[in-house]
């Protein structure tokens, strides 16, 4: 008998378990989870929210806006704050909402990168791997009208969780393209037209007093080892962003946004 209740017991956690355990990506955040949902290329699964986050949502959105949101999914629950946790790594900041979802379709380099009309530049990283950073990253391209942010398949963070919370909705917009050699990518992009530019704080030329044909591409390296020999090499330029004598260098985010920022104002010729 005491056998047979053990038994229950283990089959109940599993099963307990199993009900905690995802379905798909993981995209917590209030900017990040709303972005989702209005994605169409999102298939979406399962929504949690707290009370207080829907109160919040209420606040801001209206009432209406929140009863088409839960009905645009099938599976949606009120939960505890701790439940959120539970299914989260520590230290995740979901705000009350946690959206499980597929994953988004990939995007082919060719297929995104097309040149067109208004120029609109790419990003290349070549090895940053913080998702932080790479969501900023994609913040940023969004802001600026990037046609596409291209990073290698190794080496790189998967599009969910802390990546698509600090991109704060920018990964539901901009095509993110993982490549498996970034230098084929490269050389891949100057054949449709774009000039190659690697982000290198010991360049000569200052970014903002580069000559340049457009399409633009930048290629920026991780922080502390920046581009890579072979990266650097098939660049067709190399250039660095002006700084005060006592910084030596920014963060890539942060290089990402102020050079996006240089190209769509016109500051780089």
């Amino acid at each position: 008998m005491g056998r047979n209740r053990r038994i229950n017991q283990r089959q109940q956690k599993s099963l307990k378990k199993a009900a905690k355990s995802p379905r798909g990506d993981l995209i917590y955040g209030i900017h990040p989870v709303l972005a989702a949902l209005a994605n169409p290329a999102r298939r979406k699964q399962r929504l949690l929210l707290t009370r207080e986050a829907r109160s919040s949502l209420e606040k801001h959105k209206g009432a209406p806006a929140i009863s088409a949101l839960e009905n645009s999914i099938s599976d949606y629950r009120t939960v505890t704050r701790q439940e959120i946790d539970d299914a989260l790594p520590p230290g995740a900041v979901h705000q009350g909402l946690l959206l499980e979802c597929n994953s988004l379709p990939t995007h082919s380099l060719d297929e995104v990168c097309a040149p067109n009309a208004d120029n609109a530049p790419v990003l290349l990283l070549d090895q940053v791997s913080d998702p932080h950073n790479v969501g900023a990253i994609l913040r940023s391209a969004a802001a600026f009208g990037v046609r596409a942010v291209i990073l290698q398949e190794r080496h790189s963070p998967s599009a969910t969780g802390a990546l698509a919370k600090a991109a704060s909705g920018a990964l539901e917009t901009v095509p993110l393209v993982r490549v498996t050699n970034l230098s084929r990518a490269m050389r891949q992009l100057q054949d449709l037209g774009y000039w190659l530019i690697g982000l290198d704080a010991a360049a000569e030329t200052r970014l903002d007093a580069q000559s340049l044909r457009h399409p633009v591409a930048l290629v920026l390296g991780a922080e502390g080892s920046g581009l890579r020999r072979l990266t650097s090499d098939t660049c067709d330029a190399l250039a660095a962003i002006k700084l005060a004598d006592s910084m030596h260098s920014l963060n890539v985010s942060n290089a990402a946004a102020v050079a996006l920022y240089q190209l769509t104002l016109g500051k780089v010729n």
